[in-house]
């Protein structure tokens, strides 16, 4: 296992936030779920929570002198400059921990896309691109803390990258495009205002997180947090071996991934409870079984079955229900409920 980064907190030694951590750990396993939404007060460890996971992940194969960290084992998604390298002399290799890239508030669209030079080209003939922080994050995280502050501009433009995989930019009749394939993950305090529904949808979990509330618990968290900002390559040490397990576990759900089994029951299952809640679209099934299996590879099982719907379901739905007016619960509770009528307890 590679040594993470001095001032990245070890992910075993954070307490509590279980659901957090599990839909973190979920996205690690299958990108494919869509990236997570984490809501709730400040000062609660969302950020330390996404940089100790990315630390903890086993560093990644990419294409030396590449610019977007391309996968040299993917030749379906690998940029034009690796695809053409590819016929003429191979590709190299080498290994580079997994992106965590920030997306601030008040960026400029240019900064997150990149841009073209139009003067060197008109110039000298070359296609000049600066790449942008969505080339930076290719096959890592895209963090954007107050997610629900982002621009209407740039929530548009996250949302097109996040469908496509693809980042395209235009100018004056030149084009760059490049493989822009991320795990988004957002969080924010919903007291500051909602998020759009079209980027909301576009999140494949979200999760909810409070201040500790025991005495117990917030003395364990500060009594932590003081030994690592007291020694932190000592506490590193401690907390290693906890780490290094993790990574094991999951490197070997990555690998038990492909080969789990998805019943029809399952199946039947999720499409019952995404019925009763009335959620709109089918994306709410295949993030729920997507999840559900990466929860079943994670625990070491054969087949995805009720338990694991069960323990996921209200991280992939609590953000997908309809206003009721005659419903006063909450999201979460409704969820909830929904998971007893259908799925039993």
């Amino acid at each position: 296992m590679s040594k993470a980064p001095r001032t990245v907190y070890p992910f075993s030694a954070i307490v509590g936030q279980e659901e957090m951590k599990l839909a973190l750990i979920a996205t690690a396993i299958d990108p494919t779920i869509g990236g997570v939404l984490v809501f709730g007060d400040r000062g609660t460890g969302k950020s330390t929570a996404i940089r100790a996971l990315a630390a903890l992940l086993p560093p990644m194969k990419a294409v030396v002198d590449c610019r977007y960290g391309c996968d040299p084992a993917d030749r379906e998604a690998l940029c034009e400059e690796c695809a053409q390298r590819v016929g003429r002399k191979g590709l190299r290799m080498r290994t580079v921990p997994v992106p965590v890239v920030d997306l601030p508030l008040g960026v400029t669209e240019d900064r997150i896309t990149g841009a073209l030079d139009l003067e060197r080209a008109l110039s000298s003939g070359v296609k000049a691109f600066e790449p942008g922080l969505l080339a930076r994050a290719h096959r890592g995280y895209l963090y954007i803390d107050e997610v629900n502050l982002l621009e209407d501009h740039l929530v548009d433009l996250l949302i097109d990258v996040a469908a496509s995989g693809e980042n395209i930019v235009e100018r004056e009749g030149l084009s760059v495009r490049h493989p822009a394939r991320f795990v988004l993950i957002g969080s924010g305090n919903p007291e500051e205002g909602e998020l759009r529904p079209q980027l909301l949808d576009r999140f494949g979990l979200s999760v909810e997180v409070r201040t500790p509330e025991t005495i117990a618990e917030r003395v364990e968290v500060v009594r932590r947090r003081d030994a690592f900002d007291r020694d932190r390559e000592g506490f590193r040490d401690h907390w290693r071996r906890a780490d290094q397990a993790l990574q094991r576990r999951i490197v070997a759900a990555r690998k038990r991934l492909a080969r789990m089994t998805l019943p029809d029951a399952a199946i039947e299952a999720a499409s019952a409870l995404c019925l009763r809640l009335g959620t709109d679209g089918l994306r709410a099934e295949l993030t729920l079984v997507r999840a559900a299996r990466a929860l079943a590879s994670y625990d070491g099982e054969g087949e995805v079955g009720l338990s694991h719907l069960r323990r996921i379901a209200a991280p992939a739905l609590r953000h997908r229900l309809r206003r009721d007016p005659l419903d006063e619960a909450g999201s979460s509770t409704r969820v909830q409920r929904a998971v007893a009528e259908v799925l039993g307890a």
